[in-house]
């Protein structure tokens, strides 16, 4: 490794043609998957395509599982584990593909629907680590559901079709900022005041605020919404438009929810691509909740859904008992696939040093450790486990190279790694490193989610 390979200079004309087609379907499932809710629902839909059914039902019926059988667990409808059950029992580990679907975005407060100065607002509370100032005058959709008094559910799509009405987040024009140019970047634009210009035009007759009642009866009329109804309620403003190639050569992916729905879509397909193949141990793929905000509530990687699962499909196979779970857990190995950053060279004082930090086009990279600091909240993958994923991916061919969120002191971040090591198994951070990290559109180079795949499956495949 220490010349690292570059993907497009080492692959043949047929390769190259591989990662554009996988990218057209990553960027098509990016595009789709704009929440969590909406990547359940498609993952599923992909999933059952390729013979994966619900677990719920074998459960429900006490039906068996055995060898080769495909299940999918939907948690809450914003978690998603599915597994590939393998011929050697639980008990010998599993092999866990894990990723995150939610992303930094803009949520609507429970009384959200506001008028001020003749305009109708939406109150919000951003969601994730942003930086401010990058969310305000570009177009936002609205997805999401609302429950409504009488318990009926009611979804929310609005933006991202060509003609659809779109929302955005107004910004004080340049020749009134002087002051406001003076101040710390993350006080430019508070977080109090992302609030989203929602209507105009005022409501007929004497109303106290008629622009607010106007929207009100609009909601009403095409969603049979009244304002109580945004209590019970999850609505999410995010980017507008769909994920786009980007450059003169057609070699990256720019889109919005990159961290970390890369990774998601390239564990699922690796899922999908490896699923009418015979696999030893139990192929795993996970798609969770919340990492954005510490992998909290019972669809994060902190809940124990994961666990209540494996022993459900212990259960099922006729081998449960207490040890056998933690047995299971323990003699796991999983690549906890979440991006890294790339460098960049427009910002080249923040990376790593020394071929220390990711590059485009070399391949999905590799962490040791994540954290901040001192290696705080890291998991630090041992070298044991390192040298068997060497040997995996030199006999599988992949390209792949190392590299660690910037230069020490920098900063930092997490993942769901240090989660699943509680519990004694092998893990390790694995993901496409990405430019624009946690911006409303990331960067990602098409032959970095190649290689990602790749190096997916020939876990799946070999893991041991």
């Amino acid at each position: 490794m220490s010349k690292k390979k570059n993907i497009w200079l080492e692959s043949t004309d047929e390769q190259k043609q591989d990662i554009m087609t996988t990218a057209d379907g990553y960027m098509d499932y990016l595009s789709k998957c704009k929440t969590e809710r909406l990547a359940v629902k498609e993952s599923i839909s992909l999933a059952q395509e390729h013979g994966y059914e619900n677990i719920k039902t074998y459960i429900s019926a006490n039906k068996p599982l055995k060898a080769g059988d495909k299940v999918y667990y939907n948690m809450n409808g914003k978690a998603l584990a599915l597994f590939h059950v393998g011929t050697k029992p639980l008990s010998e580990g599993l092999n866990i593909l894990g990723a995150h679907i939610d992303s930094p975005r803009i949520d609507l407060k429970q009384h959200p629907i506001y008028e001020k100065d003749g305009i109708c607002l939406l109150d919000t509370h951003y969601y994730g680590g942003i930086k401010a100032y990058q969310w305000v005058t570009i177009p936002l959709s609205l997805f999401g559901v609302v429950y409504l008094k009488d318990g009926r559910q009611v979804e929310i799509a609005i933006g991202d079709k060509e003609d659809d009405e779109v929302f955005v987040i107004t910004d004080l024009l340049i020749h009134l900022s002087g002051e406001r140019m003076t101040r710390k970047a993350n006080e430019v634009i508070e977080g109090e005041s992302l609030d989203v210009t929602f209507g105009s035009i005022p409501q007929k007759g004497d109303a106290k605020d008629p622009v607010k009642a106007n929207i009100l009866s609009l909601l009403k009329s095409r969603y049979d919404i009244e304002e109580e109804d945004f209590i019970s309620a999850e609505l999410e403003l995010v980017p507008s438009g769909k994920a786009r190639t980007c450059g003169l050569d057609h070699s990256m992916i720019l889109g919005y929810g990159q961290d970390d729905r890369i990774c998601a879509y390239t564990s699922l397909l690796a899922m999908l691509n490896t699923a009418n193949e015979e696999v030893e141990r139990t192929s795993v793929c996970l798609l969770v909740d919340k990492e954005e905000v510490g992998s909290i509530g019972a669809t994060g990687m902190q809940s124990y859904f994961f666990e209540n699962v494996v022993a459900e499909l212990m259960n099922l196979l006729g081998q449960y008992n207490e040890l056998n779970v933690r047995r299971a857990l323990q003699n796991s190995c999983m690549l906890s696939c979440d991006v890294s950053a790339a460098h960049d060279p427009n910002y080249a004082e923040a990376s790593s040093p020394n071929n220390n930090a990711a590059e485009f086009g070399y391949g999905v990279c590799l962490s040791k450790y994540v954290g901040s600091r001192g290696k705080s909240g890291s998991n630090d993958a041992d070298a044991e486990y390192i040298s068997k994923l060497r040997m995996m991916a030199s006999d599988a061919n992949v390209i792949w190279q190392t590299g660690e969120l910037g230069k020490v002191n920098q900063g930092g971040g997490g993942t769901i790694a240090y989660i699943l090591a509680r519990y004694g198994m092998q893990v390790i951070d694995c993901g496409v490193a990405l430019m624009n990290m946690h911006a409303p559109f990331e960067l990602a180079s098409k032959a970095d989610v190649y290689s990602a795949l790749k190096f997916n499956e020939a876990f799946l495949r070999s893991m041991k």
